[in-house]
């Protein structure tokens, strides 16, 4: 048995999922305008596990969204996911927050054509945002970056190729990609469920990170005194 606890903190949406050998066994999300990830998230732990009769002992590790995404999510989470993994002497995994992503929408029910795309989108600010497009092997076709939008972004992608967009950044982008005919933005948000496969994978490899040196992947410097948390 290998019995994982996933967070996923790097947006507005604070969500926790239980999987046993890579396989979803519950799960809960909320989504709130404010970031109530210090309030939630140690509830929401303890909720999931009660309500499926698990005990932290039962955990073999604990997976975490690394980022990139909201520095106040990240923070709350990987720290909540540290302090966790030193109490029980359990492995920590690191899960890129634009992957899952990715994943979440490949697992979905939305019918996808084999040669589909993936642009996984992480609000920044104004018409900003942090990126990466996936084929549907999950290989990086365009690696992390913070990116700008406008009218042509993404112009060398042919046009002949579907593209879903997921994440919390595609309402900035509706209007400006409307003549996009390939374009399909999706309803998928950040979700530990799109953790499962990826962490599994990793638990097999054992491709865990340092407690004591592990930091969020945040890309861009934390501003103080932002209107939002990035």
């Amino acid at each position: 048995m290998t019995h994982i606890l996933h967070l996923e903190t790097s947006t507005k949406v604070c969500s926790v999922a239980l999987s046993n050998q890579g396989v979803l066994v519950d799960y809960i999300t909320e989504t709130s305008e404010s970031f109530m990830h210090s309030e939630r998230l140690n509830v929401l732990i303890q909720e999931i596990l009660d309500r499926n009769s698990w005990t932290f002992s039962d955990l073999q590790a604990i997976a975490v969204s690394c980022g990139p995404g909201s520095y106040t999510g990240l923070r709350i989470g990987v720290s909540t996911a540290k302090g966790l993994c030193f109490a029980l002497a359990i492995p920590l995994i690191a899960v890129d927050a634009l992957l899952s992503l990715a994943q979440f929408c490949k697992e979905s029910d939305i019918s996808i054509p084999i040669n589909a795309l993936f642009l996984s989108m992480i609000d920044a600010r104004r018409m900003e945002a942090f990126t990466a497009l996936y084929d549907s092997n999950m290989y990086a076709v365009k690696p992390i970056a913070a990116d700008i939008f406008d009218e042509n972004y993404l112009q060398e992608i042919d046009s002949n190729i579907p593209l879903y967009l997921v994440g919390d950044a595609q309402e900035k982008c509706k209007s400006l990609w409307s003549h996009r005919g390939n374009f399909h933005f999706t309803e998928i948000q950040a979700d530990a469920r799109g953790q499962i496969r990826v962490a599994f994978e990793k638990f097999q490899n054992q491709m865990f990170e340092d407690l004591v040196y592990f930091e969020p992947y945040y890309l861009k410097d934390f501003q103080i005194g932002a209107k939002k948390a990035y």
